[in-house]
C-alpha cells in the first residue's frame, strides 16, 4: 500500500534477539507503573482517542476527529480507564494487551525490563514464524467473515456494524489464538504494535513527497488492529504498517519487547 510506505524491498541482516511472545499486558504494565510512579502520557494529558463504539453513553458528547469521525477525543481515558474515566478495565482484564500507550511510555517499559523495542526488521522476521515470504504469521490464507479466523480483526461493515464472529468486539486476551511456528501471538490483529523506528517514507514516486512532509517525525507501528478490515485497513499484514506522532495514543495500540541474546 503506497501512503503506508510498503516499498521498495530492502534486506536486513539481523543479529540475534529474543522477543516477548505476545504484547505487554495490563498486569505487566501495571508492575512497572506500581514500582516506577511512572505516569502515561495519555494520563498527563488528561485525553486520549477511543474507538466511537466503545464509549459509554454516561461519557456525554465527543469531540470526533475530522477525517476519520468514528475515533473520539474521551476526557479521562488511558491505560487504566480505556473507554473513559468511569471504570478500571485494566483491573478486570489482567490479561489482555495494555493499549493508551504512546511511544515514548512504550520505551520507558521497555527500558524498565532491561529491552527495547523491535526493529521493523525484527518485527517482520519475528511474525513470519521461520515460513519465508508469506502474507500472515499463519501463511497466505485470509482471514474472513465467517469462518477462518486466525486473529482478531473486524468482521461486518466498518466502522458501523462488528458482528464478533472471532469473539471479540475489541481486544483479546494476548495470548489468543493460535501462536506462529515461533510460538509468538497476535502479530497482526488484536492492537497496533510500536516498533523502534521512525516512521519512513522511502518511494521516489511524486506523491510521496506530501506523504513525507505530513508524517514527519512519526514512529512506525506494526500489525494491525481489531479495527482492521479488508475493506478499509488491509494492515494486518505483516508488510503493512501505520506511522503516528511518538505522544499518540488509543484504544487500539499496544506494544511487545526485545531483549537481548
Amino acid at each position: 500500500m503506497l501512503d503506508d510506505a510498503e516499498g521498495p524491498p530492502r534486506t536486513k541482516r539481523l543479529a540475534p534477539f529474543r522477543i516477548g511472545e505476545a504484547a505487554v499486558t495490563n498486569a505487566q504494565f501495571s508492575a512497572f507503573v506500581d514500582e516506577t510512579g511512572y505516569v502515561t502520557e495519555a494520563e498527563r494529558f488528561g485525553w486520549s482517542f477511543v474507538f466511537w463504539a466503545q464509549v459509554p453513553w454516561s461519557v456525554g458528547p465527543t469531540q470526533a476527529l475530522r477525517d476519520v469521525t468514528w475515533w473520539r477525543r474521551v476526557d479521562g481515558a488511558d491505560w487504566r480507564h480505556i473507554h473513559g474515566p468511569d471504570r478500571d478495565l485494566a483491573r478486570d482484564r489482567p490479561d489482555h494487551p495494555v493499549v493508551h500507550v504512546s511511544w515514548n511510555d512504550a520505551r520507558a517499559y521497555a527500558a524498565w525490563i532491561g529491552g527495547r523495542l523491535p526493529t521493523e526488521a525484527e518485527w517482520e522476521h519475528a511474525a513470519r514464524g521461520g515460513l519465508g515470504d508469506v502474507r500472515f504469521p499463519w501463511g497466505d490464507e485470509e482471514p474472513d467473515d465467517t469462518g477462518h479466523f486466525p486473529c482478531n480483526i473486524w468482521q461486518g461493515r466498518f466502522p458501523e456494524t462488528n458482528t464478533c464472529a472471532d469473539g471479540y468486539a475489541e481486544t483479546a486476551p494476548a495470548r489468543s489464538f493460535l501462536p506462529n511456528g515461533y510460538g509468538l501471538y497476535n502479530l497482526v490483529g488484536n492492537v497496533w504494535e510500536w516498533t523502534a523506528e521512525p516512521f519512513v517514507i522511502r518511494s521516489q514516486k511524486r506523491a510521496a513527497k506530501a506523504r513525507r512532509a505530513q508524517t514527519k517525525g512519526f514512529k512506525l507501528a506494526k500489525g494491525g488492529s481489531f479495527l482492521c478490515h479488508k475493506s478499509y485497513c488491509y494492515r494486518y499484514r505483516i508488510a503493512a504498517r501505520t506511522g503516528n506522532s511518538p505522544d499518540s495514543t488509543t484504544t487500539h495500540t499496544g506494544f511487545r519487547v526485545v531483549m537481548g541474546v
